[in-house]
């Protein structure tokens, strides 16, 4: 008995040693706050949850991150109103219903962020 008792002990203490200390992960790391762009990024591939439906390059669900930014540019829209839904899709209307569903998250995101997002898409057009 007290053998299978020592073994539980020795099996707990090696348990918790090879555990790392849990750390709360920040919203924002420091070089995403000193670049917009980077911040934009992590935006973009995290809790805008973008990357489900536009790719750098190809159109999937939704148009490339490269015709998204060739499009603002061009016309002098504003992502960043986009996503409020303070303006009217430019690229592809056809597509408006679809991304509806995403403005539960973008509208509720801080306008740092939002122009965060904006700078990380519009720098594909360069």
């Amino acid at each position: 008995m007290k053998k299978l008792v020592y073994i539980i002990l020795i099996g707990l203490l090696i348990s918790c040693k090879n555990k790392e200390e849990y750390k709360e992960p920040t919203e924002v790391n420091e070089t995403s706050a000193q670049n917009p762009e980077n911040l934009g990024k992590e935006i973009f591939e995290g809790k805008g949850v973008c990357y489900t439906c536009h790719k750098p390059e190809i159109k999937t669900v939704g148009p490339s991150i490269k015709d998204i930014a060739k499009l603002y540019k061009e016309k002098g829209g504003s992502i960043v109103n986009f996503l409020q839904e303070k303006s009217e899709p430019i690229v592809d209307p056809s597509q408006y219903a679809t991304m509806k569903t995403n403005f539960a998250i973008t509208k509720n995101l801080p306008k740092e962020e939002l122009k965060a997002l904006e700078a990380y898409m519009l720098s594909f057009s360069k």
